[in-house]
Parts: C-alpha cells; sequence; structure tokens
C-alpha cells in the first residue's frame, strides 16, 4: 500500500513538473504544427552591403524583427538555410543554388534571373562596385599598373564580362571589346609579375565574379598571385580610403554590394566603377514546398515579424 501511495505522490510530483515546464516555456499555446511552421528569419550581419540593398530595395530599413539570426556571409547564409527547414533568408545570384541545399523564389512574380533583371523584370538588384587606394599609395608602381589592367579587362574586355556573365554576374557581354585590343594598352601585363600580390576585400557577394575574373586574367598579366579577404562591403572602403587602409588587412581594391554612404569619400581613389548587377534572391530551405513566390509587401511583413508563419502566406 505505501509503494502504490509513493508511486502516485512521485507521479503526481512529475506531473506537476511537466506542466510548469511547459507553461513557463509557453510550449502550452502552440500546436506541434504550429511549431514546426515558425518562419525562422536570417538577414546578414549590419556591415554587409546586401542587407543593406535588401532592406532598401524591400522598404523595411529600420524595421528588422529583433528576433531574425545574423550571419556572417553570403556562403554561411546559403549553409544556414539550407539547415533549417522553417528559415528564410536572402543571397546573391552568383551563389549556387543547385549544390547549396536552398530554393531560389520568385519575387513579385520572377525568378531572377540575368534576362528578367536586364528587362527590369526583377527588380530586387544592386550593383557590384569598387574602388582602389589612391595613387601612388601601392606597394610598387607595377602593382598599379597590373591593378589598372585588371580593372580595364574586367570593366571593357568581352572575355572579362563572359567570365563574369558565367559565374553569375549581370553584365552585358556584346558591347565588349576583344582583350587582344585592350591589352596594347597595358605593357605590365608583358613583365614577369609572380611576385606581385593583388590583395582584394569587401563584400563576401562578389567573390565568386571576382575570384572566376582574376583567375582568368593571372595567365594573361605575368601570373601574379592573389590574396582575398572579404569580410564585409563597409571593410571595403575602411581598407583602401578609410581607417585600415594602413593596418594589417589593408587591401588594394575593395568591393561594395551596395551603394556607397555619403562618409566614404572616395574622391582620392585612383580607379573607381561598376563592373556587374547582381540580383538579391529571397531563399528558403531546399526542402520547403509551400511556397514559391512572395510580393515585395508580404517579404516586407515577414523580415518585420508581423508574418510569423509560411501557412499565413497562403
Amino acid at each position: 500500500m505505501e509503494d502504490k501511495m509513493n508511486k502516485k505522490v512521485i507521479l503526481s510530483l512529475s506531473s506537476c513538473l511537466i506542466f510548469l515546464l511547459l507553461t513557463g516555456c509557453g510550449l502550452l499555446n502552440r500546436s506541434n504544427k504550429d511549431l514546426e511552421e515558425l518562419i525562422n528569419v536570417y538577414t546578414r550581419d549590419a556591415s554587409s552591403g546586401t542587407r543593406e540593398a535588401f532592406e532598401v530595395k524591400v522598404g523595411f530599413k529600420g524595421d528588422l524583427t529583433n528576433q531574425a539570426f545574423e550571419v556572417s556571409s553570403n556562403g554561411d547564409m546559403a549553409t544556414k538555410i539550407s539547415r533549417d527547414p522553417n528559415s528564410i533568408g536572402y543571397v546573391s545570384l552568383a551563389t549556387n543554388f543547385s549544390e547549396g541545399g536552398i530554393k531560389p523564389l520568385k519575387y513579385d512574380g520572377f525568378y531572377a534571373s540575368p534576362e528578367t533583371v536586364i528587362s527590369n523584370d526583377y527588380d530586387l538588384t544592386r550593383n557590384f562596385s569598387f574602388v582602389t587606394r589612391k595613387s601612388g599609395d601601392f606597394s610598387s608602381r607595377d602593382k598599379e599598373d597590373l591593378l589598372k589592367a585588371f580593372v580595364d579587362y574586367i570593366l571593357n574586355s568581352k572575355e572579362g564580362r563572359q567570365v563574369i556573365l558565367a559565374y553569375g554576374g549581370i553584365v552585358d557581354v556584346d558591347t565588349g571589346v576583344y582583350w587582344d585590343q585592350l591589352k596594347e594598352n597595358h605593357e605590365i601585363i608583358l613583365k614577369d609579375n609572380k611576385d606581385i600580390t593583388i590583395y582584394t576585400g569587401g563584400s563576401t557577394s562578389v567573390e565568386k565574379t571576382l575570384r572566376a575574373a582574376l583567375e582568368s586574367f593571372i595567365p594573361l598579366a605575368g601570373d601574379f598571385e592573389i590574396n582575398m579577404n572579404h569580410t564585409g562591403s563597409g571593410d571595403g572602403y575602411k581598407r583602401t580610403l578609410g581607417s585600415e587602409k594602413d593596418g594589417a588587412n589593408k587591401i588594394d581594391i575593395g568591393f561594395f554590394s551596395r551603394e556607397l554612404k555619403e562618409e566614404e569619400d572616395v574622391g582620392d581613389t585612383f580607379l573607381k566603377g561598376v563592373y556587374c548587377k547582381d540580383a538579391i534572391v529571397v531563399v528558403v530551405n531546399g526542402n520547403n514546398a509551400e511556397i514559391e513566390n512572395l510580393t515585395k509587401e508580404n517579404l516586407g511583413k515577414i523580415f518585420k515579424g508581423e508574418i510569423k508563419t509560411f501557412k499565413e502566406l497562403k
């Protein structure tokens, strides 16, 4: 009798404890299905040009939900989305979607592609741009000349533009000039440049197109070396012309996936420009079959935390 009484007491205490834990966590107010369908919003860190361009274009800058998870780079975003079945985020069009386990969505009825960006049907776009150190502030005159040749290659040559297009950048190849014509202006490419290292940094979104362009140019320009250290658009300015231009992480050319800010004075830069356009693509987990298209209005509501589940969109 006493054993039965003890078991009842223990069972009652256990039930009370479970009840209190569930109540404290708020779980009794949600079904398992509701928990599974809560949207996890992912965003880039505050220094990201992609984040700034995305928030401005969608129209919620300053109103991001405080429940959003921050990620450190374009690649990190793709990884996090691929591992979270209830996630939503945004990446560059240059991202490898087929291997990443992520699913691109339509935005206002259109998928992102070079064709829909050029036709202006897909509006969620931004420029990939760059600035360099000022003239005379490079480690050698040869490096300065080599960088000038590379910029000419990516901005004006058919070959450079074709590489950028093949790796996800949006650019008009047909209006370019063959490199054989342009290279006559750059004697530096005839030298052995193995002792020169070009340091790049800034936006993480540009890495795929930039690396492809650099690697295609190396054998055309004396086999120089490259060092890519990309940590966000803000560092693209700081490490070429700003507060870190003479620090341990200084770079020769910095890249941006957003517009330059008013306080980022590039008046002293040796070279600057836009080398291609990019689309920002809204993505969900690759196994998410519930959603295919988002309007600008609904996308804003998700990232502001006003829409909390995918079923609210149906």
